[in-house]
């Protein structure tokens, strides 16, 4: 067969124009594209397969197979020739279909006199939706020409099923963008909230796949370029010296725009037919299919680059930007990729949930939703190519899952649930201002966690004791550079201010891990967890440990002041933290500042060596603070991060509660006043059997006080021990099941 020119491929793509612009429903467009495509081809076979759910595609159109075959034949997601392009997004060429690993014979189909096959992934920006098949009888590969063109054509009937061009009965022609979806994702911050979508990055839609006149699209491709090109020059001139990180991102995004092989494809893309737009969506689809499945982070942190430049360029040539004049709904549900801390606290408490597509349980953007108590669902994957603003939407952080556009029943049943939290908080309220005190008499301290100004009036409404643990590090991480000394000092005194004379402890800059400034030099570690962070950066950066304390110390102004130094893993590193305060200490005092009237300084346990450190430790350390979180993963070593394997490891594992158990007799000893810190402590049954095994202070955030403290005061805790020590002795791994069954006898 002749190859295809470029005019030829153009008139072809003015045929499906033409095509698609008429009045016929989607299932005659259809069969009318098989057509066009399997003449222009000169092959005697074109088929259109969908997707009608997640892992089962459908024959929906074909010129040449048998015509009752048509939403008939279907294959799962990796069976057969077609089923292996659309779970592996890879173009199949082979001159011996029936030859080839994994072929499917589908008699109903009569295929089988077909001996050449060439099947492309009909996709959009890294979303399958189908595959588009050529065959011959005469045994040959289809050459690298038919293979473009079909790939070009492939493009456009993406965007034409995105457009709804081809919408029809069955569920494989069903509108996109309409059906209830249900998306299954990771919970960042637990709570349940209804609303409308709020896209945080409004999508893009390619209108106009088709070019009218390619010499017009490449004049403004090229323009659209360098207004880009221009644009990344004035981020990286404006971009802050110090700011590396920044600095990195937009010599990438400057790579991306100067690269001659983009431009090429986009070029020869606009050559074959395609406008401006959607040549650049062509290529950006086509790189999220190369790259989207690597495992290498460098070649995935590339991917985003190159969807950030591609989305920038877009808007230029749509004239699309973020402010589309739409209206933000009342009851907003943010839908993000991703989402800097700084962009959400933009946002504030407007938001009544949030859905990332990416994200982590421990990401900057997961801490500051917990600070403002917003339902945060991560992971949750598709949901940026799912969503249209404005669309219904019920956010469910509880489980980890959003329903998107949800039928009656979901929302009756949601709903349900709402309103059975709506009571229970109003159960809380009723007991604010009680003491969790249990029915054997024991006084449980509830404390809450905060790290923004924004936390702070729940501590009267929470009925919380004080506040457990700031994190300091949130003022730190939602700026482009480091916070001066006056500024750390008048946030911290407000703080103070805020709490009104409870007791308030401010945990020293976390750094590190999962938590890494915008303005510092990030550090190459193959396991950055169990590297450089938190006490380990305040000791080798001795200075920035000053300048917080030195705050910290002017903010007390002579009221009493709590401080608590994170992650140390031994006696050392406290006795070199503490005599880092003393320092500090006597220099405030030589320069006449008022110092607090008392000072305590504590640590965090969160990794398992403490907990053996010299009794001489327990001995100076004025208070301790066991971080579960940190504790648990490092206990199990299983990253909280990793889901494969953080929900294999119990908190109520009688090992880790006899590691527990420990800390609390050694803490006894010695007098040393001890509190549990983390989201274990605001879970009811974990709480309760922590204060089962001695805790006698608990900090979690302010939505969990009323919950734990409601079943504290239900329960005896010397009954609640003996069913703890009933199921070490019959060697349960977990005591779970028991002190289930123990609370339902309870009723």
């Amino acid at each position: 067969m002749p190859e295809r020119t470029e005019s030829e491929s153009r008139r072809l793509l003015g045929r499906l124009r033409d095509a698609m612009a008429s009045d016929e429903a989607g299932q005659a467009r259809l069969n009318k594209i098989t057509h066009l495509i399997a003449d222009s081809m000169r092959s005697e076979v074109c088929s259109i397969y969908l997707f009608r759910d997640d892992v089962t595609l459908e024959l929906c159109a074909t010129e040449g197979l048998k015509p009752e075959s048509v939403h008939q034949t279907r294959m799962k997601l990796g069976e057969g020739l077609v089923g292996r392009v659309a779970k592996s997004r890879q173009i199949i060429n082979t001159p011996n279909a029936p030859g080839a690993k994994g072929f499917r014979y589908m008699p109903e189909t009569g295929e089988e006199v077909f001996s050449s096959f060439l099947g492309i992934p009909v996709q959009r920006l890294g979303e399958a939706l189908g595959v588009l098949v050529v065959q011959s009888r005469e045994a040959r590969e289809f050459s690298a020409d038919e293979v473009y063109a079909l790939e070009v054509v492939a493009m456009v009937l993406a965007e034409m099923t995105e457009l709804g061009a081809f919408v029809g009965e069955g569920a494989a022609l069903s509108a996109r963008h309409q059906q209830p979806v249900l998306i299954r994702g990771t919970t960042g911050q637990e709570g349940a909230a209804e609303g409308h979508v709020w896209l945080h990055e409004p999508r893009v839609v390619v209108a106009n796949p088709i070019a009218d006149d390619p010499a017009v699209e490449l004049k403004r491709l090229q323009n659209a370029v360098e207004e880009l090109r221009v644009g990344v020059d004035k981020m990286l001139d404006m971009a802050a010296i110090g700011d590396k990180e920044q600095r990195q991102v937009l010599e990438a995004f400057r790579m991306f725009a100067n690269s001659k092989g983009w431009m090429r494809r986009m070029e020869e893309d606009i050559a074959r037919g395609l406008s401006a737009e959607a040549a650049v969506e062509k290529e950006q689809s086509l790189a999220r299919s190369r790259i989207g499945q690597a495992q290498d982070s460098y070649l995935r942190e590339r991917l985003s680059d190159l969807d950030d430049l591609s989305n920038r360029l877009l808007r230029i040539l749509t004239g699309q930007g973020s402010e589309t004049g739409a209206e933000m709904p009342a009851d907003p549900i943010l839908i993000a990729r991703n989402i800097g801390p700084a962009e959400l606290l933009d946002y504030g408490r407007s938001l009544r949930g949030i859905v990332l597509e990416e994200g982590s349980v421990g990401s900057h953007a997961a801490i500051v939703a917990r600070a403002l108590a917003i339902p945060l669902v991560v992971r949750a994957g598709r949901i940026i190519s799912e969503a249209l603003n404005g669309d219904h939407v019920m956010v469910d952080g509880d489980q980890g899952v959003v329903h998107l556009r949800p039928d009656d029943s979901v929302v009756t049943a949601f709903r349900d649930k709402i309103a059975m939290q709506a009571d229970a908080l109003e159960r809380y309220a009723s007991i604010r201002d009680k003491p969790a005190e249990t029915r054997c008499g024991a006084v449980i301290g509830m404390h809450m966690n905060a790290g923004l100004m924004a936390d702070l009036p729940s501590l009267d409404g929470s009925g919380a004791e004080g506040v457990g643990l700031f994190r300091t590090e949130l003022q730190f991480l939602v700026r482009n550079k480091m916070p001066t000394r006056t500024e750390l000092a008048a946030l911290y005194a407000r703080v103070l201010d805020a709490a009104h004379g409870k007791r308030v402890v401010f945990r020293t800059l976390d750094i590190g891990s999962d938590k890494v400034l915008p303005y510092m030099k990030p550090t190459d570690e193959p396991n950055p967890a169990l590297g450089w962070r938190a006490i380990r950066v305040g000791l080798d950066k001795p200075g920035i440990m000053r300048m917080q304390l030195q705050a910290l110390l002017r903010a007390a102004n002579g009221r009493p002041l709590t401080v608590m130094f994170p992650f140390v893993a031994q006696f050392e590193e406290y006795r070199a933290a503490r005599a880092e305060v003393d320092k500090t200490i006597a220099r405030e005092k030589r320069l006449g500042h008022v110092l607090p009237e008392t000072i305590e300084i504590g640590a965090m346990l969160e990794t398992p060596s403490l907990a053996f450190a010299p009794q001489k430790f327990f001995d100076e350390v004025e208070f301790l603070s066991i971080g579960g979180n940190d504790l648990k993963q490092f206990f199990f070593a299983a990253d909280r991060e990793n889901e494969r394997v953080r929900r294999r490891y119990d908190t109520l594992n009688v090992s880790f509660l006899s590691l527990i158990e420990k800390i609390v007799e050694r803490c006894a000893i010695s007098n040393t006043p001890l509190s549990f810190c983390g989201e274990d402590a605001g879970r009811p049954i974990e709480a309760m059997c922590l204060a089962a095994i001695g805790l006698r202070t608990l900090s979690m955030r302010p939505a969990s006080i009323g919950p734990v403290k409601s079943l504290l005061r239900r329960v005896n805790l010397d009954e609640v021990r003996q069913v703890i020590a009933d199921a070490r002795h019959r060697g349960d791994m977990s005591v779970r099941p028991a002190i289930m069954e123990y609370l339902r006898a309870q009723g």
